[in-house]
């Protein structure tokens, strides 16, 4: 059932407080009227569209600094880290990212995504892949928005070692998910 301009924007406001990272495209379908009104909806709130909301979100929530390498090296946008503990990412399959022929996303942009993010999680200065078991467990398409979730399983200082888990979801469906066994140079540390 359609709500009347003012309500619909109070319901647009709390849906984007709860849920920052829903596109323009869900709340369009969510409040059943069009993409232009949504966006006109959000201007006139003064609420900032995905990509700002995802960068507000992130620097918000990044307490800790990835060290392992730069910031803008991790392929995705680094919404939560806690070092040596667990990383969130996001990455938005653009057409760069697909097959032409059938908008699918490229296998080595949701790998770069999770092992990047595998990287950025190691507390040290340096922080290599030393083996990997990845698992695609569904294509993904042009439009789709991936947020991976990396968890640190392991830390052995003694030997350099790090495993890292990392699962990446479309929605909530897993669609990639990847053991990384991470070589660190710190094993001082403690």
């Amino acid at each position: 059932m359609r709500k009347n301009k003012k309500e619909r924007q109070r319901l647009l406001k709390e849906t984007i407080t709860g849920t920052p990272f829903i596109t323009d495209e869900e709340l369009a379908e969510k409040f059943q009227v069009s993409i232009q009104t949504i966006r006109l909806d959000r201007l006139e709130l003064s609420i900032p569209e995905l990509r700002e909301r995802i960068k507000h979100v992130a620097e918000k929530n990044m307490e800790d600094e990835v060290k392992s390498l730069p910031l803008d090296e991790v392929i995705g946008d680094v919404i939560d880290l806690e070092l040596d503990t667990s990383a969130i990412s996001i990455f938005e399959v653009k057409e760069e990212h697909v097959f032409s022929r059938n908008k699918i996303a490229r296998g080595h942009h949701l790998f770069a995504q999770a092992n990047s993010l595998a990287v950025a999680v190691i507390d040290d200065e340096l922080a290599l892949t030393s083996k990997a078991y990845i698992k695609f467990t569904r294509q993904v398409k042009q439009g789709e928005r991936v947020v991976s979730k990396a968890k640190v399983a392991e830390i052995s200082l003694e030997n350099g070692r790090t495993v890292v888990d990392v699962n990446s979801y479309v929605g909530k469906e897993l669609v990639f998910s990847g053991e990384f066994m991470m070589f660190r140079s710190n094993t001082n540390k403690g």
